[in-house]
């Protein structure tokens, strides 16, 4: 390449920078106005206009399709059996395993997995891996935080025509299922086109039931068996039990006849303890209690009438709205009647009347729930009319301790099962409350309004950090409990302890004290009684002219206290002016009194304090 021309340039002229600077303005051109050209524009009034800088925005929604989840499940029976042979043969299985357990294959192979079975079960021996050596020792500290609640989930009943939520039901292995009754408890208001049906609903799908029940009335109590999670014990509004086998439908597997079932519905059904897990009671307020096997429910196994009388007569048993059962009392429970009475009853007492052992009365209205303490089982608590109280079993006339009253009717309760002094209770304004006794006791340490409608039914899962709460229109809302009221505190079972026993204590004190009372009472009631019949019969005349001389003997004392009282009063602002004399006299005159004369004044004085 041939370079024509170079152009050449001083290295520190490069990259020079730019110098400003100040100087006053200065005319360029000036164009002057030409009248000439005015003829050329038209004139117009000011106008305003607008001018709107921003980029137009626009807003879009989408509604993404609904998905349906469908669960489906597998049963695994037994299997592996050549098609030849039935299983349900037993000689033909017995003679087929006789042939295999000959055969030299499987006799080495049952040698060589004997060795590494016992391997892995003396390992297992050996060390633990989920043993928790430090569990109660070390008590998670809980932080500061305000107690609260989070809704995590809202179930609302399928059908048009909604239905009360009257009772709850957890899964007892896993927590993630929930059997809801559902029914019409208002008198003569079941309309024609009603749903009958109640649900188990799973969490994680909670837009459809897992399982629907269909019993032959509605559904007012139903439970899980806790010794078998297929098996549920339902009773009805119309007397009747039922259990269903949620392996088979459903549809009741069995159904308790009409004649030998209950009156009234059945407000309250629990399992028992028993090696068979099949034996469950029920309550009803037809005055009943009922024990019944399910394996036969064509009769009850014992029936107990709830006459606290003890003649055993029902049109004097009391009925009962709520049960309570404590498995670690296997013979004791309790039943929540109408009339505001808590019955305690052994179920293994000798003849019927023994049955009721003591009745505890302390509520306006219905016992709607009925709870004893997880952690202290001889501290119960009862939800009524406007308060919830706590009972100890030792003091039978009143409660140990109480809340307030309320301005709306409690229609729930239960304990927390992860802190001995926490509760909860529900109201029919729609709201929860969440009662924690040894941090405040006049008021509920959380308050959630949870619906609108009156609550119905509440239910606490095992691990104490979900509640679900049943309205009055189907609406089963489930709520997270913050850790601070699920989480037990460092020494709250000693304090919780000492808080009952002391109220115990107190309360016991109080009854003595009341017993006392009544017996002196009663003691002067028969002596005035006695009096009262030797004194002469008295004519109305009689009794006329006592009763004006002793109203105008009262008059008269009256005048009297007021004519003294006024005496009273002169004579102490005589005394105030006769002081504020001497002092200005002695002001006046600086000269020293005679003796003579100080004597005679203090004459005067004591003369004038005689005279009335």
């Amino acid at each position: 390449m041939e370079i024509i021309y170079v152009y050449t340039r001083k290295r520190s002229e490069f990259g020079r920078p730019c110098n400003f600077s100040d100087r006053p303005a200065k005319v360029n051109v000036d164009i002057p106005p030409d009248p000439s050209m005015a003829s050329g524009f038209i004139l117009r009034n000011p106008v305003d206009s607008y001018v709107q800088h921003t980029s137009d925005m626009s807003e879009h929604e989408v509604n993404t399709e609904r998905v349906e989840v469908e669960s489906r499940g597998i049963n695994h029976v037994e299997g592996g059996w050549p098609k030849d042979i039935n299983p349900q043969e037993v000689e033909q299985t017995i003679r087929f395993r006789k042939k295999v357990e000959k055969d030299e294959n499987y006799i080495n192979t049952i040698t060589h997995l004997g060795t590494l079975m016992e391997h892995c079960v003396k390992q297992n021996n050996a060390i633990n891996i989920y043993e928790e050596y430090f569990g109660e020792e070390e008590m998670a500290e809980v932080e500061d935080e305000p107690p609260s609640a989070k809704t995590i989930n809202v179930i609302r009943d399928p059908n048009v025509t909604k239905r009360t939520a009257t009772h709850l039901s957890w899964h007892p292995d896993t927590c993630k299922k929930l059997a809801v009754a559902y029914s019409s408890l208002e008198f003569q208001q079941n309309m024609k086109d009603m749903s009958f049906d109640s649900y188990i609903w799973d969490l994680e799908n909670p837009n459809k039931p897992e399982l629907v029940l269909k019993p032959s009335s509605p559904l007012v109590s139903l439970e899980y068996n806790p010794k078998d999670s297929h098996v549920l014990v339902g009773g009805c509004y119309n007397g009747q039990m039922a259990y269903w086998d949620t392996r088979k439908g459903g549809l009741p597997v069995e159904v308790s006849a009409v004649e030998v079932s209950h009156r009234d519905p059945v407000y309250g059904a629990i399992w028992l303890q028993s090696k068979t897990g099949t034996e469950c009671f029920s309550a009803s307020t037809d005055g009943q209690v009922l024990w019944w096997d399910i394996r036969k429910l064509s009769e009850p196994t014992e029936t107990l009438v709830l006459d606290i009388t003890r003649k055993g007569l029902l049109e004097n048993a009391l009925g009962a709205v709520t049960l309570e059962f404590e498995p670690t009392m296997p013979t004791k429970f309790m039943v929540g009647t109408e009339q505001g009475i808590v019955i305690a009853c052994n179920r293994k007492a000798k003849t019927p009347p023994e049955k009721i052992t003591s009745t505890y009365s302390g509520h306006h209205g219905p016992v709607y729930a009925l709870a004893r303490n997880p952690f202290y089982p001889k501290i119960f608590l009862t939800v009524g009319d406007w308060t919830a109280r706590i009972w100890s079993e030792e003091t039978k006339e009143s409660s140990i301790m109480w809340t307030k009253y309320h301005l709306s009717y409690l229609t729930d309760g239960c304990w927390s099962t992860a802190r001995p002094a926490v509760f909860f209770t529900t109201r029919s304004d729609g709201t929860l409350d969440v009662w924690d006794f040894l941090f405040k006791q006049n008021d509920p340490s959380l308050s959630l309004k949870v619906c609108d409608e009156p609550l119905s039914s509440l239910r606490l899962q095992d691990n104490g950090c979900v509640v679900g709460c049943g309205s009055k229109l189907g609406t089963v809302t489930l709520l997270e409990i913050s850790s601070g009221l699920c989480t037990l505190q460092r020494n709250e079972k000693t304090l919780a302890t000492a808080m009952f026993e002391r109220e115990t204590k107190r309360e016991k004190i109080l009854e003595a004290r009341h017993r006392e009372l009544r017996l002196k009472e009663r003691a002067r009631s028969e002596g005035q009684g006695a009096e009262v019949e030797d004194k002469p019969v008295e004519s109305p005349h009689e009794v006329l002219n006592r009763a004006r001389r002793e109203f105008f003997e009262a008059i008269e004392a009256e005048l009297q206290r007021r004519a003294r009282a006024e005496t009273h009063h002169l004579r102490g602002k005589v005394k105030d002016h006769a002081g504020e004399a001497a002092a200005a006299q002695g002001e006046e005159s600086q000269l020293p009194k005679d003796k003579e004369e100080e004597e005679e004044e203090e004459e005067e004085e004591k003369h004038a304090a005689k005279e009335p």
